[in-house]
């Protein structure tokens, strides 16, 4: 991993410099020989300008008083003969065969001169000038051996760096690709040195402020959600199995006793108990199975319309004949999509819930705001503290002794709902209730695309029964 990354590194910035040096070199030459170009143009221009304000004799004068080296100026008649140079070399022969007219530019790049044995390549610039009634030609020969000089140092110098680059590239990729490497590896470690029996552990979290920390709180996050997940998984199944503890023993003890008892008279006596421990146990198992089935995303609800007034007003019908609370009962027209069984479980569980606490009246109400219908289930028992309104929603959680197995349940009855609700993009929770109640409100979405037959608004007046 480490030889592969520094190689690769090594590779795209050995190309990098390949093509950024091509096209610098590419532009160093048009840069120069644009310099070269302009600066001969300038030269020919002034002495044509010098010819025009005097004679070609003085611009004789100009010529030689401001000749430099690299650079070669002469003056032409319209015959070809040289009247005015710059060097004595170059007093004879005319530099370039070019005659321009007057006003025109003409260039050339020679390889030599070879009227004055010079090899160097030259940049010529030929302007035809006209003063009086005679036409002339400024000839200016400019040397491009120091252009030339310039990008074969810039060259030699890239080619020359370029390995120092490199090897210094492939050092430092080294040493850093092995410092991340060496806390990738100790994060490795620590992390296959955590097991089902020490979830407990975390790995260290390097203060540097980069990809190699937040890799590390990333991973005490993720094993923070394991072990909280196997402390849920582990509960989980010792409350379960504390659950079916307590009516499966009740069915083995009455099974023995009435086996031991030839005359049957026994079994008459405990068929009852033994039936009502089987539905409970029952009753248990399908709970456990739709609570998984809720918490791994696999519940499946129906979607169709559903008249939550009615299944609501039947479930109250329900509870009416077996409470022997108040209940007062307010409700509207709503529709929304769900599936109506699994709704109806979610509203028994939460009445039977108000029936257990209760000390005399349940208080239900219906109503719809907006896009969403709303549920209020209120009984005059204690409200639920502010610190527990959450975890009620947990599996097999009694908050008090009043909720004994033997009549408050199993404990699972609203954490199936709120999984249940959850499935039908909607939310439960409790509250308290404008008289100083205990609440639970239910919200579910209103399904606005169906006509709800009108209908009036149902309200029962106090009604009790005289069996809980």
């Amino acid at each position: 991993m480490r030889k592969r990354s520094t190689a690769v590194a090594v590779g795209v910035v050995a190309v990098a410099l390949l093509l950024g040096g091509v096209v610098l070199l590419v532009l160093l030459q048009a840069s120069l020989a644009r310099s070269s170009d302009a600066t001969a143009r300038q030269r020919a221009m002034d002495v044509v300008s010098e010819m025009e304000d005097m004679d070609v004799m003085d611009a004789r004068a100009y010529i030689v008083d401001t000749a430099h080296a690299g650079q070669f100026v002469q003056v032409l008649d319209a015959e070809g003969y040289v009247l005015a140079a710059s060097d004595t070399e170059v007093a004879n022969t005319p530099l370039s065969a070019q005659r321009p007219s007057p006003g025109q530019t003409m260039t050339q790049d020679v390889s030599s001169l070879p009227s004055i044995g010079d090899n160097d390549d030259y940049h010529i610039v030929t302007v035809g000038a006209r003063t009086g009634t005679l036409n002339y030609t400024v000839v200016v020969a400019q040397a491009s051996q120091i252009q030339a000089d310039t990008f074969s140092t810039v060259a030699w110098f890239m080619l020359g760096a370029t390995p120092l680059l490199l090897v210094t590239v492939a050092a430092s990729v080294w040493l850093l690709v092995g410092r991340s490497l060496r806390q990738v590896e100790r994060i490795r470690g620590q992390v296959a040195r955590i097991n089902a029996e020490q979830l407990d552990g975390r790995v260290d979290v390097p203060p540097t402020n980069d990809e190699m920390q937040a890799l590390a709180l990333t991973m005490n996050t993720m094993l923070d959600r394991l072990q909280a997940s196997d402390t849920e998984q582990r509960r989980f199944v010792s409350d379960a199995s504390h659950e079916l503890r307590s009516p499966l023993a009740t069915l083995r003890a009455g099974i023995e006793i009435a086996a031991a008892d030839p005359t049957g008279a026994m079994w008459l006596q405990m068929k009852d108990v033994l039936a009502e421990e089987t539905t409970r146990m029952s009753f248990l198992v399908e709970d456990l199975l739709t609570l998984a089935k809720a918490n791994d995303g696999g519940l499946k609800v129906e979607q169709k319309d559903v008249d939550l007034d009615d299944v609501l007003d039947q479930e109250i019908h329900r509870l009416r004949s077996t409470s022997r609370n108040q209940i007062s009962v307010e409700l509207v027209p709503a529709r929304i999509r769900g599936d109506a069984r699994r709704l109806a479980q979610v509203l028994r569980n939460v009445l039977d819930n108000a029936d257990r606490h209760a000390l005399s009246r349940i208080a239900v109400d219906l109503h719809t705001a907006g896009d969403r219908v709303i549920i209020t289930v209120d009984n005059d028992g204690d409200p639920i503290p502010e610190a527990d309104r959450e975890r009620i929603f947990e599996r097999f959680v009694r908050l008090d002794g009043s909720r004994s197995r033997e009549g408050g349940g199993s404990g699972l009855g609203l954490a199936i709902a709120a999984g249940i609700v959850a499935a039908h993009h909607g939310s439960i929770r409790p509250t308290d209730g404008p008289a100083g109640y205990c609440r639970f409100e239910i919200t579910l979405p209103r399904q606005e695309t169906a006509e709800v037959t009108p209908r009036e608004s149902r309200r029962h007046g106090v009604q009790g029964s005289g069996r809980r």
